[in-house]
């Protein structure tokens, strides 16, 4: 069940990064990068903190090959539409998600303490949408004040997700439920413009 998370994740990842680099009318080299650098980059950071070897799109060869044929496919569109923008918090949503709940289970798989697991699952979910951004001129939008709740969805995803397991409900459940609720906490902090207040105002 984690694996199938994990490539459903990486797929989320990906669909991101394309339409983040269509957007800013990269050839396919670009688009193909930066889909990985969505995919890749927060598991990585994950792994290389908690000493895992090999990668997990190392260890799981198919995870590049998926990620080359979705740049592949959208690079096959003449035109993406500018209209397209508004669907990017859709794949980024769901890739937060179950990023997220892998991320806590790997750090708990790990042995290191709940609270740190659920860091090390934000951590997953969040900062290969952050290197994309970077690359691709802009600021995140995780550091942007005006931007809705985001790492805050999956540190509560986290949460539940540790608490439940320390109640030892049923693990698979457990994942759903937990990807489930980031993923509504971050749509309706879009829908209702829901964000943290700025330190100091």
């Amino acid at each position: 069940m984690l694996t199938i998370i994990e490539c459903l994740a990486v797929i989320s990842g990906a669909v991101f990064g394309v339409l983040l680099a269509r957007r800013k009318q990269m050839d396919f080299v670009g688009v193909f990068a930066v889909a990985c650098m969505t995919a890749f980059g927060g598991g990585t950071l994950r792994d290389v903190l908690l000493d895992r070897h090999p990668l997990f799109w190392i260890q799981h060869p198919h995870y590049p090959l998926i990620v080359f044929v979705v740049a592949i496919v959208v690079s096959l569109i003449p035109r993406v539409p500018a209209w397209i923008e508004k669907w990017l918090p859709i794949p980024d949503a769901f890739g937060l998600a179950l990023f997220s709940v892998v991320g806590t289970d790997y750090a708990l798989k790990a042995g290191v303490a709940p609270f740190v697991a659920i860091l090390f699952g934000v951590i997953t979910g969040t900062f290969g949408g952050v290197i994309g951004e970077i690359v691709c001129n802009e600021v995140p939008s995780l550091f942007r004040p005006a931007t809705p709740l985001y790492a805050t969805c999956a540190f509560t995803g986290g949460l539940v997700q540790v608490t439940c397991l320390w109640w030892q409900l049923p693990f698979d459940i457990v994942l759903w439920v937990s990807a489930g609720i980031v993923v509504l906490m971050r749509f309706a902090a879009l829908r209702y413009q829901i964000c943290l207040r700025a330190i100091g105002t």
